[in-house]
């Protein structure tokens, strides 16, 4: 059994616009975004997407084509630390790259309707009460500070709550675990985010995906790291684990091989199935049930669902 046997929509043609700008107070590059959006339907929910350290919104079309196809309003961020954008390694900047990214996503959601206008055809046809975010690897931890999650910021020396009502639920996919003793020297001395995160106040539902081949040079724990979300917060959540995948899990950046170090679409298939049901389960769908039933034991050749209530 390789795919998910549930319901979902007859996939439609998408429209995708990029790039839209939006102006940022006091930042000399504007934000630029993506949309994409299924061209019939209405009541759509919507996705925002934040993308892998030195990314940007070109990327994780497997993901992205594949949401908008079925039914999601899906937004993505450039965030500052793109490659595309070329910040300086002495840019005073880097070390909030962190809370940029975050600053990123609420001004997307404070802009909703502007981005929408400019979409050909979509305006009235979008539900803004229906939100959830997502992210790979940085962007995970971008998704989950939305969530709830805390950062110790390594300017101020505190761990802020910066999570958004607006947002309902998430998806963290192969994203970074616990700080401290749990670090590498080179993530403990370039990537000061990763320090000293809190996830016991990521109480908002997610779906953490994570491979067990993910060897992370951020950590020393190995593959298990990734998991942390899931194992260290609290509340609703759910672990998608993928057998044999790599941080790129089968290749959900891009359709180019030369993107990831594990191509496997069938692995990239079932992210796309899970997520896809994940996401229509917490913004009003039933299917999550069916999922959690077909990948609860050990039958799956591909990967293991667990959940957790609280």
């Amino acid at each position: 059994m390789d795919s998910v046997p549930v319901p979902v929509p007859v996939p439609v043609p998408v429209v995708s616009v990029k790039p839209l700008g939006l102006s940022v107070p006091g930042r000399r590059e504007e934000l630029r975004v993506r949309v994409s959006a299924p061209v019939t339907g209405r009541g759509l929910p919507v996705v925002v997407f934040a993308h892998g350290f030195g990314a940007s919104s070109e990327g994780y079309g497997p993901l992205a084509d594949h949401w908008a196809a079925r039914g999601f309003v899906v937004v993505q961020p450039t965030h500052l630390d793109a490659k595309a954008l070329g910040l300086a390694a002495d840019d005073p900047r880097r070390p909030g790259l962190w809370r940029y990214r975050v600053e990123d996503v609420r001004r997307v959601l404070d802009r909703l309707d502007v981005l929408v206008g400019q979409v050909p055809g979509l305006a009235g046809r979008v539900d803004q009460e229906r939100i959830a975010v997502a992210g790979h690897s940085f962007g995970g931890q971008t998704a989950g500070v939305l969530l709830g999650l805390r950062v110790l910021d390594p300017e101020t020396g505190r761990a802020e709550d910066l999570s958004d009502p607006r947002v309902r639920a998430g998806v963290l996919l192969a994203t970074a675990g616990r700080g401290g003793d749990a670090l590498t020297p080179f993530a403990a001395g370039n990537l000061p985010w990763l320090r000293g995160p809190e996830f016991a106040h990521m109480t908002a539902p997610a779906l953490v995906v994570a491979g067990d081949r993910d060897a992370s040079p951020l950590t020393v724990r190995g593959p298990e790291w990734t998991a942390d979300p899931y194992v260290l917060s609290p509340g609703e959540k759910s672990l998608l684990t993928l057998f044999g995948a790599e941080h790129f899990l089968g290749g959900i950046s891009g359709y180019e091989v030369a993107e990831t170090t594990d191509e496997n679409p069938a692995r990239v298939a079932l992210v796309q199935e899970v997520t896809t049901a994940y996401l229509r389960h917490v913004l009003g769908s039933q299917e999550w049930e069916a999922v959690r039933r077909a990948l609860g034991g050990e039958a799956h050749p591909l990967g293991r669902l667990v959940s957790k209530r609280g």
